[in-house]
């Protein structure tokens, strides 16, 4: 098969990018991470037979760029460079890239460290290490709510003491789905590592009711907010919820939609 040519690979940096190819937190879909090199090889090279886009992203998602693998090798992957000089220079400037597609409708996210110019078959083309693992949703995503930041979601986590008494840690919540929640961890009081598992967890759910859940954590990450200052997210899912407390969190996601919606709209 021919290797496609940097405007059949990747389009205009400036065009906007499919929503869906936004990154996604790895916090939230540990349990999707896939490490073993034979496996990741062999995603990669369907991507690259398959000469699916790639959005590949520079920074906290902000800058971004299209692109295709043209070659996928035993350590490394090659990549079309972009149209936009000045975002292909940021992506060799960076300490590491977010690339998002979708192949066959299953999303697939990797990190590349170290992006380097390279001489291609006579053209230029990025090319860099193999990742280290990668991501592929192999099921429906739930959908991820962002909760409101006028009125936020707060999670009580009973914490035991040594002593055997248990109080509560109180936490923000970020965002909550059908199959887990994501939370900033809190500044002092609690330091929150994968695999650590609490229950009894509970979340007042405005006008809707009290969600009750065993939490597990599946991922801890050092994110980058927007005002620029760092902090610590914690990913977890929900172990075994009960279809009450499902239906209670898809109750209010899909009131605060609408709410959405409606001041949207300008009806409220």
């Amino acid at each position: 098969m021919s290797i496609p040519t940097p405007s059949q690979g990747a389009a205009d940096s400036r065009q906007a990018p499919e929503p869906q190819l936004a990154p996604a937190d790895y916090s939230d879909y540990a349990e999707f991470l896939v490490h073993g090199k034979n496996e990741i090889l062999s995603i990669l090279r369907s991507l690259q037979a398959a000469v699916d886009r790639i959005t590949l992203h520079v920074g906290e998602g902000r800058n971004f760029l299209p692109t295709a693998l043209i070659a996928v090798d035993e350590d490394a992957v090659t990549l079309d460079l972009g149209a936009d000089q000045e975002m292909n220079q940021r992506a060799l400037n960076a300490d590491k890239v977010f690339c998002v597609t979708r192949h066959e409708r299953v999303r697939v996210q990797f990190v590349l460290r170290g992006l380097q110019q390279v001489d291609f078959q006579g053209r230029p083309a990025f090319r860099a290490a193999l990742p280290d693992d990668l991501l592929r949703l192999q099921r429906r995503e739930y959908y991820r709510l962002t909760t409101p930041i006028a009125n936020p979601l707060k999670c009580l986590i009973p914490v035991a003491a040594e002593d055997g008494t248990t109080s509560d840690i109180e936490v923000q919540v970020a965002d909550i789905s059908g199959g887990g929640l994501a939370f900033t961890q809190p500044t002092a009081g609690m330091t929150f590592a994968k695999d650590m598992r609490f229950t009894q967890c509970r979340v007042e759910l405005p006008e809707v009711g009290t969600l009750v859940a065993t939490l597990q954590v599946k991922g801890v990450f050092e994110i980058t907010l927007r005002s620029g200052g760092q902090a610590t997210r914690v990913g977890c899912q929900f172990v075994r919820l009960p279809g009450p407390m499902v239906t209670l969190v898809q109750r209010y996601i899909i009131k605060v939609e609408r709410e959405r919606q409606a001041r949207g709209s300008g009806i409220a």
